[in-house]
């Protein structure tokens, strides 16, 4: 059996969020670097799940240690996210949860990314070499069209 990497040595993915920091036109690279980072730090699971409420008096210290875990993850995800927001979105959600940032990030940003797929979309399908036009130029302009597809991560 192979023993457990020790935390020094451990892979961290974290650097990739660095470098692509949380903007108004990248919301779909940062939340796929986010996931692929929280992923590996197995702390996707507070994206998708509600802060957990308090619990009751009978609770087990089983359930008792899941609370704490996820309160804690939720934290450390929450702190995360925000250092990768430009200031104004800080603001904005220094006291949310993970859970709750990312669902107001989703409303905010998907509207956006939809309109933006669309313009794409639209620029690149109605892209025709004139006749007699020389091809280098319309050959270009597609690639630009195809990259700006790669940039808001889709695959044409």
């Amino acid at each position: 059996m192979a023993a457990n990497p020790s935390p020094s040595s451990s892979f961290n993915l974290r650097s990739i969020l660095d470098k692509e920091k949380l903007s108004g036109t990248n919301f779909t690279n940062w939340y796929r670097n986010l996931r692929i980072v929280l992923k590996q730090e197995k702390k996707e699971y507070v994206l998708e799940q509600p802060y957990p409420e308090d619990l009751t008096a009978g609770a087990t210290a089983a359930e008792h240690r899941a609370h704490e875990k996820h309160c804690n993850d939720s934290l450390d995800v929450g702190c995360l996210m925000l250092a990768t927001m430009p200031p104004e979105l800080q603001k904005q959600y220094e006291d949310s949860d993970a859970f709750t940032m990312i669902e107001g990030l989703r409303g905010m940003f998907v509207s956006q990314a939809m309109v933006e797929r669309y313009n794409t979309s639209k620029a690149l399908f109605g892209s025709k070499l004139a006749e007699g036009s020389p091809v280098s130029p319309h050959v270009i302009k597609m690639i630009g069209h195809i990259e700006a597809f790669d940039r808001l991560g889709i695959d044409p």
